[in-house]
């Protein structure tokens, strides 16, 4: 990150900056934006390009439209958002390239906000298409990244467009991520402690086995703990089990020993005969799951397990829920975990969509040290592997 240029290092007064963000938020039924959070990130790198003399050009992503106009996925009602948290109008252009923005653009002053059509009603995008780069970049004179939730792609708007504009810079939501990924992995106050959960370890595989190497303790919970605990000879039911990677389950529980990291497993789950709101659930320790019955959550006795781990945690991460939290029945271990985090004495991250949702919904958002906007480039950091769109940045001059 230190040698990638940022907002502070440029100077914006009378320039248009071309600002990528990630804009694809959630709407209700009604069709109203329901969590705004990710158009909230933004707008202190927007603030500091106006504050700076400048004028932005803000273009984002809004779902899987496959190159088609899809109006339920205009970026539309995002730019009136927009425009009652910055409390000034926001023009919002029915494209991202061509003639229609290249005209709003020309009549641009500082101070100006726009807002572009989502990127991908065009395929360019995402096959990180030259032309569309070029497109693209004719709208501004610097390039500012804040999109980190799509870093880890290599598309237009995040990587070619880099080689079209210059300087590219990250913006705040890029550099806060960063920076506090980095104190965490790089130079933690330790004990470091890693709780990872989700349904499956095939997509966490490279994440954990980095892990061994970097952090202190390594919590499992939700669906991927039955897959560890088949792999070490327990029954687990109908309980979600990876069987084609029951080795490599055991190669982890291997390599952690080896690596001196020590790794905790739940010792009791909540079962139930379907996942289903209505089913029948009971409590019972880990080696007694019964034939037909699946594990949905952790138990009490994890619970408390759990939070003796915690207890002398100085930095904690945090990727995946417990349980299927999304059922009342099975969302105690989820939250429980998440005031465990949220009033530990810890530095505190946690990333992944679900996991935000979780921190959000019992109401410990404000109490954690930082919130990942990204849950697939947050996944990747943890695995080690550098993002396209962060390397893609102008390299700040020795």
């Amino acid at each position: 990150m230190n040698r990638k240029l940022f907002l502070e290092d440029v100077n914006f007064k009378g320039k248009k900056a071309l600002v990528r963000v990630d804009y694809n938020v959630p709407f209700d039924q009604l069709g109203n934006i329901s969590d705004d959070a990710r158009v909230r990130a933004t707008l202190p790198t927007i603030n500091h390009i106006l504050d700076d003399g400048g004028m932005v050009v803000i273009m984002s992503h809004m779902g899987r439209p496959d190159g088609m106009a899809v109006p339920s996925m205009s970026l539309a009602p995002v730019a009136k958002r927009l425009s009652r948290l910055l409390n000034k109008e926001v023009t919002f252009v029915e494209d991202c390239i061509g003639p229609k923005v290249q005209e709003v653009i020309k009549r641009m002053k500082p101070g100006d906000v726009v807002l572009l059509e989502n990127l991908r009603f065009h395929k360019g995008e995402t096959k990180n298409d030259e032309e569309f780069s070029k497109e693209l970049a004719k709208a501004g004179d610097i390039f500012v990244n804040d999109a980190f939730a799509t870093a880890h792609r290599s598309h237009a708007s995040t990587v070619g467009i880099t080689r079209h504009m210059s300087p590219s810079v990250g913006g705040y939501v890029m550099k806060n991520e960063i920076s506090y990924f980095g104190h965490a992995m790089e130079n933690p106050v330790r004990p470091l402690v890693a709780i990872i959960g989700g349904a499956k370890v095939s997509s966490k595989i490279g994440v954990l086995k980095n892990l061994s190497k970097k952090v202190d303790k390594i919590i499992i919970g939700g669906g991927m703990m039955f897959t560890f605990l088949k792999s070490i000879g327990f029954e687990v039911g109908k309980s979600l089990v990876e069987e084609e990677i029951l080795d490599t389950a055991m190669e982890i529980l291997k390599q952690t020993r080896k690596d001196g990291t020590k790794l905790y497993l739940p010792v009791d789950t909540v079962v139930a005969d379907r996942m289903d709101p209505k089913a029948v659930s009971m409590i019972v320790p880990v080696q007694e799951i019964p034939p037909g019955w699946m594990g949905l959550d952790i138990g009490p006795a994890t619970t408390t397990l759990f939070s003796e781990v915690l207890r002398d945690a100085k930095s904690i991460i945090w990727n995946g829920p417990m349980g299927v939290f999304e059922i009342d029945a099975f969302s105690r271990g989820t939250f429980a975990m998440a005031h465990m985090v949220a009033n530990s004495y810890a530095m505190t991250i946690v990333g992944g969509g679900d996991t935000d949702v979780a921190i959000h919904r019992v109401g410990e958002s404000y109490k954690i040290s930082y919130i990942s906007t990204g849950g697939g480039a947050f996944l990747e950091l943890l695995e080690g592997k550098e993002l396209p769109g962060l390397a893609a940045l102008t390299d700040m001059k020795p």
